[in-house]
């Protein structure tokens, strides 16, 4: 874009009238939000699927669920090391309180059902870790479609109010040539352009963030599975 062209559209910018340089102002406004939050979702995200991927790595090749508990600390950022750590937590709880309360006198069939509920315990853990890592995964992407599909409409509304004050200009001098009618008409598809402008980069990002949480959620899903594997080999003999 030359400087001439910028400048041009700058003069447009300031000649628009109130209602258009409002919508550019809230077009402007979704735009700076939108871009922040696609840069700090990027960020957020790659980092999760890096630490996870080293987490799950490290996990594996652990000797102990004590061992891998530990090392996981070092996995801020990782949304499947922090659904363990809760898992793990769980776990030591119900181990802990079988401890204090297990006894020679214990049955089998009592046996049985302690560690089915405990079985269901740590399930529920992990339900509930998944869902709390899955809400901070989402955290703003909303905002990014209400960005893709409300400022076109936005930019559409200010084209159609510049168009109006445009024809009602051509009526009050009395002439319908090009040189009256472009001027209006070039200001007020500014708006149209800055929806566009707007929506755009949003609805990409917004599918782009909503795979890349999809493949999140499915390996917090195929871990969570994995570990009630382990805890059930464990405790159920």
């Amino acid at each position: 874009m030359s400087v001439a062209t910028s400048n041009d559209i700058v003069q447009m910018i300031l000649q628009a009238g109130p209602m258009v340089r409002f919508v550019l102002l809230l077009l402007l406004f979704f735009s700076i939000a939108s871009w922040a939050i696609i840069f700090a979702k990027h960020r957020y995200i790659r980092k999760a699927r890096k630490e996870s991927a080293d987490f799950l790595g490290l996990f594996w090749n652990s000797h102990g669920l004590s061992e891998a508990f530990a090392a996981s600390k070092r996995f801020q950022h990782s949304p499947i090391a922090r659904v363990f750590r809760v898992a793990y937590v769980e776990l030591t709880k119900i181990s802990k309180s079988q401890s204090s309360s297990g006894g020679d006198d214990v049955t089998d069939e009592a046996s049985l059902s302690q560690e089915m509920i405990a079985v269901d315990n740590v399930k529920r853990a992990l339900r509930r870790a998944v869902n709390m890592e899955l809400t901070g995964l989402v955290k703003a992407l909303p905002f990014l479609a209400t960005t893709g599909n409300t400022t076109p409409f936005i930019g559409l509304f200010g084209t159609v109010w510049g168009i109006m004050n445009a024809f009602r200009g051509i009526g009050v001098m009395g002439s319908a040539s090009l040189a009256v009618v472009a001027p209006g008409i070039s200001e007020a598809l500014i708006a149209t352009a800055a929806g566009l402008a707007a929506a755009i980069p949003a609805v990409v990002a917004y599918n782009y963030f909503t795979n890349k949480v999809n493949v999140l959620e499915s390996e917090m899903h195929n871990f969570s599975a994995d570990f009630l594997n382990l805890v059930e080999r464990d405790l159920i003999r």
